[in-house]
């Protein structure tokens, strides 16, 4: 199978971005069998993060099970049948214990995740290991302007206090009780403490191992394409 990397900043596309390419290419006139997967189903489960002291860096490479990834994708790449993936619910902010995804053979997997192009640390033993950079065929970064990604995310997190935080069952639910400025406020102040931190240390910088780049807008249109010459 050949697989696809989507990575990317927070609110910058990613999902959007790869549920698009997943239509398209399953419109090809071979009818390929495309599946979608994203890193967020092999983060530690919130109890576990809390265990460990990192429910402030969810999302930070840290924060997943990254040797269950690389079984996923050596599986995939093996190409066995039938292997199943936690999904993860951003209505709870948690993965799903029981919940589960199968992916069976795909001729096409897509891999959207913040971290999927992340090398990890070398062993100073100079021991051979996998990072799951190391099973994509083909590599997309969705870039933008950090002040773009700022805006967006603010943007986002308005909608969501206006929709999805309604609902009690809603990790974020007591945001919904915040009028628009302390929300705009602690937008604000996730993205200063968190997002842009991992961004900075550990997103941005694998930008240029893509294949390829697109650099997105403030209105979400691609300004540039960067293509690695094949």
């Amino acid at each position: 199978p050949f697989i696809i990397g989507i990575a990317g900043s927070v609110s910058v596309g990613k999902s959007t971005t790869a549920r698009i390419l997943h239509a398209l290419l399953q419109r090809w006139p071979s009818s390929p069998k495309v599946d979608l997967v994203t890193t967020d189903g092999f983060l530690l489960p919130n109890a576990e993060l809390e265990k460990r002291g990192l429910m402030e860096k969810k999302g930070f490479p840290e924060s997943y099970d990254r040797a269950a990834l690389l079984k996923f994708l050596a599986a995939i790449k093996a190409g066995e049948p039938n292997i199943r993936v936690p999904t993860y619910s951003h209505l709870v902010y948690d993965v799903v214990k029981g919940d589960e995804i199968v992916v069976d053979r795909p001729n096409i997997l897509i891999v959207e995740g913040l971290n999927i192009l992340q090398p990890g640390e070398l062993p100073k033993t100079g021991n051979p290991i996998s990072f799951a950079s190391d099973y994509i065929d083909f590599s997309v970064y969705i870039d933008a302007e950090e002040p773009h990604l700022r805006q967006w995310y603010v943007e986002r997190f308005l909608r969501l206090r206006e929709t999805a935080f309604r609902d009690p069952s809603s990790f974020f639910h007591r945001f919904s009780k915040l009028n628009i400025e302390e929300a705009k406020e602690l937008a604000v102040s996730i993205w200063e403490q968190i997002n842009l931190p991992n961004l900075v240390e550990n997103i941005l910088p694998t930008r240029g191992r893509a294949d390829l780049i697109l650099k997105k807008g403030l209105d979400h249109t691609i300004d540039q394409v960067a293509l690695r010459k094949l």
